[in-house]
């Protein structure tokens, strides 16, 4: 995964100023009490209505019932947030059982500017998990589902706010059309930024763009995935749209021409009911840049006419399986449908999507999984055009995930096959709380992988199965063990082989 770049100072609490003060609340507190640790308050609203700019009101974990919209309307400024953080190591969630089903029932509208909040679970709201229609805002590590309407939606003029490794699935309304997991929509600003967020089972889109009345706004997704939208929580076809990355359009065909520039990198969207990357009836201008899609109803499918000065550009990008369609104006580069590339499942060093519905890691970021990372040997490593992302090797790889040689399985093969018995050492390692084991076997055999502790004793069974030729890949949740050295052997045929791991918590 390639590191964010530039990105500074989102993750640091800005409390610079003399008279920065830290407001306590806690599911067992009073609003009675003063606001401190000890005596911490017991709603949102009372903490909000003691705060100052450049304070932070810190929320204790547990679950809080919410029963009527939280509104968030005080504004900061550019050198004094405020700040609505989870309690280190603690996470709150907001649970809005029983709210009506009702544009009147979101759990929180943040309709001031400048706040930062960070590592809050909303859920079941009656409508938005949040609303967001103030600019030059944070939301960060946040999660929003079953909500009875889109997850995060951003409108009334919202603009320059930063969604930042924020997950939201599981969405449904009444008519399963309008429930999206993030939608810059409608009336929305322009210059919001969404990185590392994944969005999945929502019954309409992953991300919506769709626009009513705005024009001519610009929104950037980088490092984003989006799976298996339109269908429901029990695995259920919705009658939602389903589709991974809808960048746009308007009402009546968009019969006004309404555009919405986006701008979407190293974003993966695979397994959506329709569409992968969608242009819908979008006007403005698209950038697709080391984008990957898999396994959706259509994978890019952007071929309609644009507003002139509107440019459509698809650079670096991978599709496994038919691509779909794209307008013969499209500005198109390196993209794996391009000779002289063919895309085959040997490419990727697993297809096997476990794991990418997984916990975060200990900062917020994505889990690393080797799902549609490229293999040693890929057509598509340093194979690229110079996008001005970074890349390592002498040119930029295919794709949303760049080659990293410590993460990827160096097969030995013939016609595509392994002719040896390999055991691979597990990646990430050290790691918490998930890792990687791949091995290869070049011959149908019994295998049988399993964990053990430094003395000896079996952790886990892995994997006790027979197995066909090929390459495999599993994950190992080490969230119930102590942190130490762990040691995995494999047995297949008359293999066997031993590796050591390290968990660090």
């Amino acid at each position: 995964m390639r590191k964010l770049f530039g990105y500074v100072c989102l993750f640091v609490v800005l409390t610079s100023g003399l008279n920065a003060n830290q407001i306590f609340v806690s599911t067992a507190g009073s609003d009675t009490n003063s606001g401190t640790i000890d005596q911490p308050l017991l709603t949102i609203p009372k903490a909000m209505s003691v705060a100052a700019a450049g304070d932070t009101i810190y929320l204790r974990g547990g679950t809080y019932s919410i029963h009527s919209t939280i509104n968030i309307s005080k504004s900061g400024s550019s050198e004094s947030n405020y700040y609505l953080f989870a309690y280190p190591n603690e996470r709150p969630i907001l649970d809005c059982t029983g709210m009506p089903v009702s544009s009147s029932y979101r759990c929180v509208n943040l309709k001031g500017r400048y706040w930062h909040i960070k590592g809050i679970a909303i859920k079941k709201a009656g409508d938005n998990g949040m609303n967001i229609s103030g600019s030059n805002n944070i939301v960060e590590n946040c999660s929003f589902s079953e909500n009875g309407d889109t997850g995060l939606q951003l409108g009334s003029g919202a603009s320059n706010n930063q969604i930042i490794n924020c997950d939201s699935y599981y969405n449904v309304d009444p008519s399963q059309g309008n429930a999206d997991g993030f939608a810059p929509k409608l009336d929305v600003g322009t210059g919001n930024y969404f990185y590392g967020c994944r969005s999945w089972q929502n019954s309409d889109d992953g991300w919506d763009g769709y626009l009513r009345p705005s024009d001519s706004v610009s929104t950037t997704l980088e490092n984003c995935w989006s799976f298996m939208n339109g269908y429901l929580k029990n695995g259920s076809r919705s009658s939602g749209n389903g589709n991974g990355f809808k960048m746009g359009g308007g009402d009546n065909g968009n019969a006004d021409s309404l555009r919405h520039n986006m701008i979407l990198k190293d974003c993966l969207s695979f397994d959506n009911k329709v569409k992968g990357f969608d242009q819908n009836n979008n006007r403005g201008s698209m950038t697709l840049l080391n984008c990957t899609a898999y396994r959706n109803g259509t994978n890019y499918q952007i071929s309609a006419g644009l507003k002139s000065g509107s440019v459509l550009t698809v650079e670096n990008c991978v599709a496994l399986g038919s691509y779909g369609s794209l307008a013969s104006f499209a500005v198109q580069k390196t993209n794996s449908w391009m000779s002289p590339f063919s895309a085959t499942e040997s490419d990727f060093v697993s297809i096997d999507t476990t794991g990418v519905r997984g916990p975060r890691k200990a900062d917020g970021s994505l889990p690393d999984v080797p799902f549609m990372h490229l293999v040693l040997g890929s057509q598509f490593i340093d194979a690229g055009t110079n996008v001005g992302l970074p890349y390592v090797g002498s040119a930029p790889d295919l794709g949303a995930f760049e080659f990293d040689a410590t993460a990827t399985v160096a097969h030995a093969t013939t016609n595509g096959a392994p002719h040896v018995f390999e055991l691979l050492q597990n990646y990430p390692n050290p790691f918490n709380p998930s890792t990687a084991i791949s091995f290869q076997i070049p011959a149908r055999s019994h295998v049988l992988l399993k964990v053990y502790d430094v003395l000896g004793r079996e952790v886990a069974t892995l994997i006790d199965e027979d197995k066909s030729t090929g390459f495999y890949s599993t994950q190992w949740n080490a969230r119930n063990v102590s942190s130490g050295v762990y040691f995995y052997s494999i047995r297949a045929g008359n293999y066997t082989a031993v590796k050591k791991m390290i968990v660090m918590k």
